[in-house]
């Protein structure tokens, strides 16, 4: 103390000009230290140079927050500090990662590898009549029907069986006709050869006319023995099947030509199934067809697939599928729905492998007929051909089976479709953003045509959320497409803030204006009403309100006064959003059903995190870590009691609230 006061007291006395010398000697000193600006490099770099900075700021605990102005961290809302260049940044496509943060952002990766493209199209359809089994009974001459063997539908005939008795003038004359020739062939005994060859030749002609009038060999033999001609002739079934149209009744008046009967044979219908377009590559002319019927349980069925329709249905967006089925027991009925199953693979070139008809020779207009050796079709007599100049043989060229990339590693926006690829790194791991061009879908894989190699490690959970990083980051991304700095609406929001402050600085941020969000409210009301349907088993209630969501994503339009950023970012994601709801109509069962709404899940949680939902309901994050063999899958839902859509009742309370969204408001 005695100290201070004395120092106190020689300030006191001292001149300005000692107050002068002081500062200036204060002042070199924290020149030639270097200033602040070395003090902060040594803090970034330990050197003592100083550090070239960026002009945006960063997170110490999140390097991938790229902002053009302090503040708070969007992800841990710690004091952000200026972002340096020159320290190894990842490139515009790459983000890097600690291993402590991917392991808590539940990321995980799996290897591209080769193998087998195999894919059960599932399709469903009816039994009908075989169109080139069905035979029209007519009269062939006019007259009056005296007798319908036959006198209702449904009625089974066999070829030779008779059907009607007609009484027609003209047959009748036909009849006498060859009755006279008979007679005169037979008075001329040994009379001249002339006379003879020109009674034969009547004969010949009367017989002739009775064929043309729809008379058997048979009936016109039976009526050269009779003395005189019959008043009402029988008309005989020309082949074997079901009456299943009865045209005439008894006593009635036809024409020539008029129809009286329709007979199919059902020793062999058509199945008939609706191909999506996404089906047809998988689909080829002679591959086997599995279906079973609900009306003969237990009993499966297969045919072969004859021919795909060319034209594709503009309201239903399916091609009709036919193939031909035996059916020589009788058990098939026309009219019966089948499920049924067709099994492909598909080779490296992308072509169904389907090599059945390899070295047959088939019918040009009739690809049913298929026989060893060349021929004639037995239905139109034209020549066979081979199979190969039909295209109806597929080897495939490649034979080594194609790359395969896992579904769930796949961002898909309609026009793009990119992946997450890992790079090795001793420290950090980097995710590189790739964009890649797929084949068909295979099951719970996609065939990779470009983008990819065999070996290479790529995100299969937790994509999104490197998405996101992506975007805070200002780098390119699935919904950003071009990168750049732009605003997700979540960075600075004040807890402690009013919801009217929240609400006016989400749109300052985004532009988003109130009655865009409102048309996002169906989409929230139909995807909780497919997670509540879901959890509650109910297979036909998911497939409902998925097929409403979709209507509801496609409906919600961008007004003009929403800014382009934020209009961007959502026309992505209402690609993205179609594209998992294309699938809907492939659901056949609860299984298909909970793999497709994993995707959805995580399109519906990006909607909710980058615009957020009005309405009076909160929203809660859940996360269960035992869906779809630990892997662990999120998804939303308005209770705080959990509904878990993956197990069901099996396993419905399996989960943990992660996040908790509020309303914006009305």
């Amino acid at each position: 103390m005695e100290t201070l006061n004395r120092m106190t007291t020689w300030i006191r006395t001292q001149s300005w000009r000692t107050w002068l010398l002081v500062i200036v000697v204060f002042a070199l000193g924290y020149l030639l230290a270097g200033g602040p600006g070395d003090g902060q490099a040594m803090k970034h770099d330990g050197s003592a140079g100083q550090a070239e900075t960026s002009g945006h700021w960063t997170c110490s605990m999140h390097p991938q927050v790229n902002l053009p102005e302090s503040g708070q961290c969007p992800i841990c809302f710690m004091d952000l500090i200026p972002k340096e260049t020159g320290l190894g940044d990842a490139g515009d496509l790459d983000l890097k990662m600690s291993p402590s943060a991917v392991a808590l952002a539940g990321i995980t990766t799996s290897a591209i590898k080769r193998g087998p493209a195999e894919y059960e199209v599932r399709l469903s359809g009816k039994l009908s009549y075989a169109e080139t089994r069905i035979k029209r009974i007519s009269a062939w001459v006019p007259g009056r029907l005296e007798r319908l063997f036959v006198d209702y539908t449904g009625t089974r005939v066999q070829a030779g069986e008779h059907l009607f008795e007609i009484y027609s003038p003209e047959l009748f004359a036909a009849q006498e006709e060859l009755i006279q020739a008979r007679r005169q062939l037979n008075s001329t005994g040994s009379g001249p050869d002339l006379t003879r060859r020109t009674f034969e030749a009547t004969l010949a002609a009367a017989r002739e006319k009775l064929r043309l009038l729809g008379l058997s060999q048979d009936q016109i033999e039976m009526i050269e023995t009779r003395d005189k001609a019959s008043a009402n002739l029988t008309v005989y079934s020309p082949i074997s099947g079901i009456v299943i149209e009865k045209s005439a009744f008894e006593g009635n008046y036809v024409k020539t030509g008029s129809q009286v009967y329709t007979i199919v044979d059902l020793a062999e219908l058509w199945l008939t199934l609706d191909a999506y377009e996404s089906d047809l590559a998988w689909l080829h002319p002679g591959q086997k067809v599995l279906f079973e019927a609900e009306a003969v349980p237990g009993e499966r069925y297969e045919g072969v697939v004859a021919f795909i329709d060319p034209i594709l249905d503009e309201h239903t967006r399916t091609v009709k599928v036919r193939a031909n089925i035996p059916n020589t027991k009788g058990a098939l009925k026309p009219g019966m729905f089948v499920r049924a199953t067709v099994t492909s693979r598909l080779k490296a070139d992308g072509k169904v492998l389907s090599d059945a008809l390899a070295g047959k020779w088939v019918g040009p207009m009739h690809p049913a007929i298929v026989k060893n050796e060349p021929g004639n079709c037995d239905i139109c007599g034209m020549p066979l051909v081979t199979a190969e100049s039909l295209d109806l043989v597929r080897t495939g060229e490649d034979q080594t089976d194609p790359l395969l990339v896992p579904v769930s590693a796949v961002l898909r926006t309609g026009e793009r479709s990119i992946v997450y690829v890992q790079s090795p790194a001793e420290e950090e791991l980097e995710f590189q953003l790739r964009e890649v061009i797929l084949g068909p879908r295979a099951g719970d894989h996609y065939l990779v045509l470009s983008g990819l190699d065999e070996g290479e490690r790529v995100v299969t959970h937790g994509s999104f959320k490197i998405d996101s990083a992506m975007q805070i980051a200002a780098k390119p991304s699935m919904m950003n497409p071009d990168g750049g700095l732009s605003s997700t609406g979540h960075e600075h929001h004040d807890h402690g803030a009013s919801m009217q402050e929240r609400v006016q600085e989400r749109e300052q941020s985004l532009d988003t204006p109130t009655e865009f969000l409102k048309t996002l409210d169906p989409i929230y009301l139909h995807y909780f009403e497919l997670q509540e349907n879901l959890a509650e088993d109910g297979f036909r209630q998911a497939r409902k309100a998925a097929n409403r969501l979709a209507s509801s994503v496609e409906k919600a339009e961008v007004p003009v006064s929403m800014a382009s950023a934020a209009a961007n970012r959502w026309t992505e994601l209402q690609k993205a959003l179609q594209t998992e709801l294309e699938h809907v109509e492939h659901w056949v069962d609860l299984e298909a059903a909970r793999k497709d709404f994993e995707r959805i899940s995580d399109l519906i949680l990006f909607l909710e995190r980058q615009f957020g939902h009005t309405g009076d309901l909160t929203a809660y994050e859940v996360f269960c870590p035992m869906a779809f063999e630990n892997k662990g899958a999120s998804w939303l839902q308005t209770s705080r009691t959990v509904s878990n859509p993956y197990f069901g009742a099996s396993m419905l309370r399996c989960g943990e609230i992660r996040q908790e969204f509020a309303s914006l408001g009305e």
